[in-house]
């Protein structure tokens, strides 16, 4: 193994990285609109809105984020939408991973006993109390850990982008390996950039899980 040359790269492959973080950042917080607004679309009583929140999601799920990211890539000229690379990994990871999330929100949202929402509006909490003050609280645990899950999904699927030439970790090491031939040591030195940044995803979830569930928990022990 060239010790050497893993060293010598480590500073183009640590740049690489964190445009792999830009993207997925970018991604998680713009899908997790998308998902609040698909939550919302399927929440209320106009039944064409319904059908068109089970419609995207039911797309997107069913087809996957690489054939997604071609099509309008590639595709997307031909509609008059040019995007470059940059955005174009960020605007679909956001729009595929927000159809999952909203699935993930609405269960966890869902898994709050019925009974809590008729006793919140029996002492006069609107819908909007009601979801802010008793639903979210004892949703957020279970909705947070879900969102997480597949912040790391999409992280790890960000390395797809390369295929558009968006210079991000993948992209990079294949560069690399290019000129280097030296394939075993870029892609073991790129595996290690990825553990490092899912596990510093995976602190960030758990961290705010504690503090989501910071009173539940003291509940318990009191109980």
């Amino acid at each position: 193994m060239d010790f050497e040359l893993m060293v010598g790269v480590t500073p183009l492959l640590l740049k690489a990285a964190w445009v792999t973080v830009d993207i997925s950042a970018r991604a998680i917080s713009l899908g997790f609109v998308v998902a609040c607004v698909l939550v919302f679309m399927r929440s209320i009583k106009f039944i064409p809105l319904q059908w068109f929140a089970r419609g995207y999601i039911s797309v997107i799920r069913g087809t996957p984020y690489f054939v997604q990211l071609l099509l309008v890539f590639y595709g997307g000229p031909a509609l008059g939408i040019r995007l470059d690379p940059f955005t174009c990994g960020v605007l679909v990871g956001a729009f595929n991973i927000g159809a999952y999330m909203s699935e993930a929100i609405r269960g966890a949202l869902e898994s709050v006993d019925s009974g809590q929402n008729e006793a919140s509006r029996s002492i006069g909490f609107g819908r909007f109390q009601t979801l802010t003050y008793v639903v979210l609280p004892q949703a957020a645990g279970l909705m947070i850990r879900s969102v997480g899950v597949l912040g790391i999904v999409l992280v790890k699927n960000s390395s797809l982008v390369s295929i558009i030439s968006v210079v991000e970790l993948t992209y990079q090491a294949q560069r690399l390996i290019g000129s280097t031939y030296k394939p075993f040591e870029i892609f073991a030195l790129t595996a290690v950039m990825y553990i490092c940044i899912v596990y510093a995803v995976m602190g960030i979830v758990e961290l705010a899980y504690r503090r989501a569930t910071r009173y539940t928990t003291l509940v318990k022990r009191v109980q």
